[in-house]
């Protein structure tokens, strides 16, 4: 069971890795020997996390700065990914904006397309690119971090749910298109105590989490880390297409 998420030789990218859940899963990658591409807006945070990361595990990391909503740019992150290191083992899709509005009126053309650009078009461009060099190389794993906003919309977060259902969507999609050597699975994510949770209301957070989650509560971010280790390692090599709901059984 130990040698299944030991990462030791695999090249694992994650986006949206500075900070939150993505920063929680290049710690765990790297911890299990994992040569870690680290990728987000801001070139100086991405140095920073790969620093921090080499000098508490002493693996390999690199820095990669990438704006994901731009189709360019993801272009040129997998090029030169690609170019510079070789094929990746794994593909973490993290990266994700969820704007808010007044009303469903006030959604500006803007706002709808840089929240569709960054949860869905970057996704889809990157791991298109990346699954190719994934085939030609005979293996490996994408990973696409959804969200329970995709099955449970709500008014006020409606562009992002539309932009997580269409990433539910392209998994199953990627899943059938980069099989049989490449493996695409989702994972939908319910609330989690990351930084964005600092704005919430305490109290009526806890009061809500009682009353639709199982659990009962919110999730603390290194929650995540078990479902992605097993859908990046061995242990999950019968499962493909596959959405699993980590979110306190959200009712």
């Amino acid at each position: 069971m130990d040698s299944a998420v030991d990462f030791h030789g695999r090249r694992v990218m994650v986006t949206g890795a500075t900070r939150g859940l993505g920063r929680h899963m290049v710690e765990a990658f790297a911890a299990r020997g994992a040569e870690v591409i680290v990728v987000s807006r801001k070139q100086e945070a991405c140095e920073q996390v790969a620093r921090e990361l080499q000098e508490t595990h002493g693996g390999i990391a690199h820095a990669h700065s990438c704006h994901m909503g731009s189709w360019e740019a993801v272009t040129d992150l997998a090029t030169d990914v690609h170019s510079s290191l070789g094929p990746l083992d794994v593909l973490v899709n993290n990266a994700g904006i969820s704007p808010t509005y007044d009303s469903l009126t006030s959604i500006s053309e803007e706002l709808w397309d840089k929240t569709l650009d960054v949860n869905l078009k970057g996704p889809f461009r990157l791991s298109a690119l990346v699954g190719a060099e994934m085939v030609s190389a005979r293996g490996g794993t994408i990973i696409n971090i959804s969200s329970v906003a995709s099955i449970r919309p709500a008014a006020d977060w409606l562009p992002y749910s539309t932009a997580k259902a269409g990433l539910n969507a392209m998994t199953e999609g990627l899943a059938r298109g980069l099989g049989p050597t490449v493996r695409v699975n989702g994972v939908i994510c319910g609330a989690f105590l990351t930084d964005i949770a600092q704005g919430w209301d305490e109290s009526g957070t806890q009061a809500r989490m009682k009353a639709t989650t199982a659990l009962e509560r919110a999730a603390d971010p290194s929650e995540i880390v078990g479902t992605v280790l097993y859908l990046s390692s061995d242990l999950s090599s019968y499962t493909t297409g596959a959405m699993i709901r980590v979110d306190g059984g959200r009712i």
